[in-house]
């Protein structure tokens, strides 16, 4: 068997990044259960309750997604009934995305869900290297990175 450190791999980190994302979000929406909801839905409702009514525009810049994007991911949560657009109240142009009741039931059912997840994840990683990754990946997600990332290719020019 190849080591994984010759691999193709281990010379792209984008590569690298996008299979690890796929492996994981497979395992995590196993972990979901028969809720009908998937990883990335329930990482989305989540949010949308830490943000506490974000405009699509708030949530599409924490989610790192463009509009477009979250429109598409939004609508079966909307014709489910867990998620619906209202109108800003200062801004009527802007829509406020906010959880219905049954979009806070079905969050609050699927923490045990995601909590077990994570609990088998740190257990497989370690604690320690599983909240470092994470620190990575928040830096990686973050415009800090972008702009260091953007700076470093004029620098090559």
């Amino acid at each position: 068997m190849e080591k994984q450190e010759d691999s193709i791999w281990a010379h792209c980190s984008s590569s690298s990044v996008r299979r690890a994302s796929r492996q994981l979000g497979q395992l995590y929406d196993d972990a979901m259960g028969p809720s009908d909801l998937r990883g990335t839905q329930f990482s989305l409702i989540t949010q949308i309750a830490y943000l506490k009514e974000p405009t699509q525009k708030e949530l599409a810049k924490a989610m790192v997604m463009d509009l477009s994007a979250l429109g598409h991911t939004l609508k079966p949560l909307i014709r489910d009934d867990l998620v619906e657009l209202v109108p800003d109240e200062k801004d009527r142009r802007a829509k406020r995305v906010r959880l219905t009741p049954s979009g806070r039931e079905k969050q609050a059912e699927m923490v045990a869900n995601w909590q077990e997840a994570q609990r088998r994840f740190d257990a497989v990683l370690g604690a320690e290297k599983s909240a470092e990754l994470r620190r990575t990946l928040a830096f990686i997600a973050s415009e800090d990175f972008a702009k260091a990332y953007a700076a470093a290719g004029k620098k090559g020019d």
